[in-house]
């Protein structure tokens, strides 16, 4: 099969085009003939030597995609050959076949189309075991998401607002602000011109903000803390504003605060198999019914995968950008 490899670390050149054996499925396991897959930042730092995929795993990148299966290993129930899915993935993604275990499966909705159903899996999870199980969004809090209009926030907007929270959004220009106000976000702050943590302290009656999704990490920590509500929870997902910020202790104490950093990639088996049926039984009926719908930005073919890591790293993108094989 075609897949995408890694010869070396380094820009967009290395990213190359070869022929490597077919995937076999596993025990509990399901070989997927792919129809898409999604772009994600964790890809670039992949790429760049900086996010390794876990022991064992593909060093294919690719943490999500849809197609359909094409084989069943042992001690699979449920699915069969033949069926339209997508799933979440350690990795492997960006390649015509995958194997993936038959937990980290999810259907494609209906009412979206197998290419568009690429960009679900990871934000999915993401989004959903993040500020509702872990940070439990509440009806009526304020939730703020950072980067609003990429692939994660275009879906965190959607289920903060199906959640009845009000949701405030950082973003770069007018254009992506615009998108998110359509996607449901109320508070929109452009960062290049405004102060974030005085825009959602007005918006909320000198407050706060109850739950912040944050992908930034180093560079927003201390604003982040002074965003935050009484009993508010600060949740760090991404580091693409560094990695390591001096903590004001006494300013979390004051606010009863927490601050919770996670990851999906490195997850155990069973434990995203829990989040997967968390999102399967919550939130893709808000999906099927059209509540909350996958936000694309165009769909790229695999060998234009360099350019689609320079689209994600010039953050023009709104929403998915997805590889179609």
């Amino acid at each position: 099969m075609r897949a995408v490899t890694l010869p070396e670390f380094g820009d967009e050149c290395v990213l190359t085009l070869a022929e490597v054996p077919d995937p076999q499925p596993g025990s509990g396991e399901v070989v997927i003939d792919v129809a898409a897959a999604g772009v994600n930042r964790a890809d670039l730092l992949q790429r760049q030597g900086h996010y390794p995929p876990p022991k064992g795993e593909s060093d294919i990148p690719g943490l999500e995609v849809s197609g359909t299966i094409s084989a069943v290993g042992d001690d699979v129930d449920g699915w069969s050959v033949g069926t339209e899915v997508c799933a979440v993935l350690a990795g492997g993604g960006y390649a015509e076949k995958v194997a993936v275990p038959a937990g980290q499966l999810l259907p494609v909705p209906s009412g979206v189309s197998l290419i568009d159903a690429a960009g679900l899996p990871e934000v999915a999870c993401t989004v959903w075991s993040n500020i509702v199980m872990t940070a439990h969004l509440q009806e009526g809090e304020v939730f703020l998401q950072h980067g609003g209009s990429s692939g994660i926030g275009t879906m965190s907007i959607q289920v903060a607002r199906a959640l009845g929270a009000r949701v405030a959004v950082t973003a770069g220009s007018a254009e992506k602000l615009e998108r998110c106000r359509e996607l449901g976000a109320e508070i929109l702050i452009d960062y290049k011109q405004q102060d974030f943590v005085e825009q959602v302290k007005d918006a909320a009656d000198g407050r706060g903000a109850d739950v912040i999704l944050d992908v930034i990490g180093a560079k927003y920590l201390a604003r982040n803390v002074s965003a935050l509500a009484p009993d508010g929870r600060l949740v760090i997902i991404g580091m693409q504003g560094g990695a390591k910020a001096e903590l004001n202790i006494g300013a979390l104490l004051a606010k009863r605060g927490s601050v919770i950093a996670t990851s999906l990639r490195g997850r155990d088996k069973a434990d995203k198999e829990r989040i997967v049926a968390e999102v399967r039984k919550h939130l893709w009926p808000l999906i099927e019914s059209g509540q909350i719908k996958p936000v694309i930005d165009r769909t790229m073919p695999l060998d234009q995968v360099a350019d689609a890591h320079r689209l994600l790293n010039d953050s023009t993108h709104i929403g998915k950008v997805l590889l179609t094989v």
